[in-house]
């Protein structure tokens, strides 16, 4: 018999409101994410501009709604002037981030009119490693004034007539980084990133901005860097940004598929951290959180960027994902739901080829690796309001984080149609999990409108270019709502589920 965990979904009770830009994403000029990765000129399905037409549908199944951009670690050396005007007349440029060379084919305009063209948000990020202030400035009039200044009207000689309207916008990146171009101090970036900000605002007053928190969570400046920067920027940025990649070390795969424990505790600390300074300040206004770098990363297979050889579009870190992976990836993304009351921005690295739920060959094939499927499945149906649950069941016991509920489960309501969508993980390695869920607010009670398991026999089984489908959700039988109005499935070990439930009609 399977074990069985519990929990009880009320309507009445809410985490907060899911805002549709955690189901972000990110593309760097790193690899191939741009180049073969979303733009290939030669490709089949390319349209007028060079972007893939297969790779733009996957994007749309996909289903999200923000896009960082230019990066990451690229920024901190990029001049956004090399990616604008004639692509012709454009600058060749060395990437000291990737050891690449940036032939500056895509840039501003091309990136933000492709994001458009598919309904996507953009996430702007300037360069404040080796630039600052007044590029920072430069970037906002070129993209959001409607003209008749000098950088507005640039905009406008290049075919851009009206202004592209970038609203959310990142204070550089990762800059607490030694390998970053221009790492700064925490009170050195603060006071930058607070001057950059008030410049930007003062071109645009509706901008949203994003500063810098730690790199990740194992800094030695963690915590510290949040507090020092804050203190300098708090009253100029809306988000503070957070990092966090997770991978299985030395076969320990129980506190792999636990690395939502992990986040989730990430998360509060900079909770906590945050709102120390809103108290030390009396400022009323709180913090929100941007996960703008998040996914499953196995870093120590990377030989590290100061050992790369020097080469244009090169293949970096495309790994492939398993079963286990997507796993993981759904539990990621259950943490962030969970904490939607203070996480608004979250975006998967990266969109396509490096380190993402989309694979490519230049001029080939296109397709889905298995975390895409956890991530199109929340992006579609977890919506809404995030619900507050408190599960009871059977424990695990990993070596990293300890004692860790078997299920990792969030549930969304939809207000306006009632609906239930339930996300849920089994931990286990070895056993089915019963999920029994006594249902409360329908005064007709729920059915079952559909139960989608991700799980293999396999758990390490992936998706290829052969084999592209070998790894798909696919509907679960005997998921049912008992005569007590409880919900009850059964979750294979290592799975990722979505059931989706709406009151009974009358």
């Amino acid at each position: 018999m399977p074990h069985t965990a519990r929990f009880v979904i009320d309507p009445e009770f809410s985490v907060g409101d899911v805002d549709p830009r955690l189901y972000g994403t990110f593309v760097e000029h790193m690899g191939r994410c741009v180049y073969t990765g979303i733009h290939d000129p030669e490709h089949p399905t390319a349209d007028a501009d060079g972007f893939r037409g297969d790779v733009a549908e996957l994007v749309r199944e996909l289903g999200t709604g923000l896009v960082r951009y230019p990066g990451g670690n690229f920024v901190s050396g990029y001049h956004w002037e090399d990616g604008v005007g004639p692509v012709s007349e454009r600058p060749r440029r060395l990437d000291l981030a990737w050891r690449s060379i940036e032939t500056n084919h895509v840039g501003t305009n091309e990136f933000l009119g492709w994001a458009r063209r598919l309904g996507l948000d953009p996430m702007m990020a300037v360069n404040l490693g080796t630039r600052g202030i007044d590029a920072a400035r430069a970037l906002v009039e070129y993209c959001n004034h409607p003209g008749g200044t000098a950088w507005s009207d640039l905009r406008i000689k290049h075919g851009v007539s009206d202004p592209h309207g970038v609203k959310l916008w990142c204070l550089g990146n990762e800059m607490d980084g030694p390998w970053q171009t221009g790492h700064k101090s925490a009170v050195e970036y603060g006071r930058l990133a607070a001057e950059a900000g008030k410049a930007m605002r003062q071109v645009d007053p509706s901008i949203e901005l994003v500063a810098c928190g730690s790199s990740n969570s194992r800094m030695p400046t963690f915590g510290t860097w949040e507090r020092e920067v804050l203190e300098q920027t708090y009253d100029e940025v809306d988000y503070l940004s957070l990092h966090a990649y997770y991978e299985e070390f030395d076969g320990d795969r129980a506190s792999f598929l636990a690395s939502g424990a992990h986040m989730d505790q990430y998360i509060r600390d900079v909770v906590s951290t945050a709102d120390h300074v809103r108290a030390v300040r009396g400022a009323k206004k709180h913090i929100k959180l941007s996960f703008d770098e998040w996914n499953v990363w196995y870093a120590a297979r990377f030989v590290g960027e100061r050992n790369l050889e020097t080469a244009e579009t090169p293949r970096l870190i495309e790994d492939t994902y398993s079963v286990t992976d997507a796993a993981v990836v759904g539990s990621l993304l259950i943490t962030l739901l969970r904490n939607a009351d203070r996480v608004a921005i979250a975006c998967l690295a990266q969109l396509v080829n490096v380190i993402a739920p989309i694979r490519t060959e230049p001029g080939g094939a296109s397709w889905r690796q298995t975390i895409f499927h956890p991530f199109a499945q929340a992006a579609r149906f977890a919506t809404g309001r995030v619900l507050r649950i408190d599960a009871t069941g059977p424990r695990i016991d990993t070596p990293q984080y300890g004692d860790v509920s078997a299920l990792d489960t969030v549930v969304t309501h939809d207000e306006q149609t009632g609906a239930l969508t339930v996300l849920a993980v089994n931990r286990d390695q070895e056993q089915p999990l019963r999920l029994e869920a006594a249902l409360r607010g329908a005064a007709g009670g729920y059915r079952v409108v559909e139960h989608l398991v991700l799980a293999d026999q396999d758990p390490d089984a992936v998706n290829t270019e052969a084999d592209p489908d070998r790894v798909v959700p696919r509907h679960a039988s005997g998921t049912h709502i008992t005569a007590e109005g409880t919900l009850a499935a059964e979750l294979p070990p290592v799975s990722w589920n979505v059931i989706r439930l709406a009151p009974q009609q009358g």
